[in-house]
């Protein structure tokens, strides 16, 4: 496994101190069947919610790059993350509605990074991600972002369905990209909104789409049945765009 030290906690003790400090951390690698301060390690880690993968000590030492991890290595975030109230708020001190990208069980840190890229293009506001079962704001994230990690925010949540309640008390219109009966060129994507984009396998979780308050499509006329992830969202964002900048002008019809 390739991975850049930087982004490791290795040791008992620091991952420790690093789990008591409330350091963001996506998480941990743990070796199989060991004892002692590990069981704490395992604890602490469950009630912050941290994945934690079990690994023989080939596969940690071979992480750890021959550092001393006692059977316990941490992930951490090489960026640090906002809140959702901060996205709310930058959108507000530009006079502008909410924008913003939802992303559903991303795995893949260069779709994640495609998206950073897309999202400060189109004047996206920010981005939510899960702190479950998604990629983190790792050095390939920052690379493939091409800089837009930079000027991004993202904002980590422990539950996105919950979150997209906030976001609808907050006045949100919230568009779950995935099959439907409306194209996304059809659907009116002004005022506030934040789209959902789901995972590269298993697309939105059936929570998260029942949370959505409408779906749009995109037309697939070939034999694939789907986009990556990353042009699914940069085709939205850009409509999104699109008829913000056409509904400036006073001509938007749908």
């Amino acid at each position: 496994m390739d991975a850049n030290k930087s982004n490791l906690i290795m040791g008992r003790n620091p991952v420790i101190e690093a789990l008591r400090s409330g350091r963001d951390i996506d998480k941990l690698m743990i070796g199989r069947d060991l004892e002692g301060s590990v069981k704490k390690i395992i604890g602490m880690a469950k009630e912050r919610h941290i994945p934690i993968t079990y690994a023989d000590k080939q596969a940690l030492d071979r992480t750890a790059g021959g550092g001393a991890h006692q059977g316990v290595i941490a992930y951490v975030s090489a960026y640090e993350y906002c809140e959702v109230a901060d996205i709310l708020a930058a959108a507000r001190a530009k006079g502008e509605d909410p924008f913003i990208v939802i992303l559903d069980g991303l795995e893949d840190p260069h779709n994640l990074g495609a998206i950073m890229r897309t999202a400060e293009g189109a004047g996206a506001h920010g981005v939510i991600v899960p702190k479950r079962r998604n990629v983190g704001l790792t050095e390939t994230v920052a690379k493939s972002s091409a800089g837009a990690i930079e000027y991004v925010p993202v904002a980590r949540v422990v539950n996105i369905a919950r979150t997209i309640d906030i976001l609808k008390s907050e006045g949100l219109w919230i568009a779950a990209c995935d099959m439907g009966e409306t194209m996304y060129y059809e659907a009116d994507l002004t005022g506030a909104v934040a789209v959902v984009i789901g995972s590269e396998g298993f697309g939105i979780s059936r929570l998260v789409r029942e949370k959505c308050d409408f779906t749009v499509s995109m037309p697939m006329m070939g034999k694939i049945t789907s986009l990556n992830a990353s042009n699914a969202a940069a085709v939205l964002m850009y409509e999104v765009r699109r008829q913000r900048d056409i509904k400036k002008q006073g001509v938007l019809k749908l």
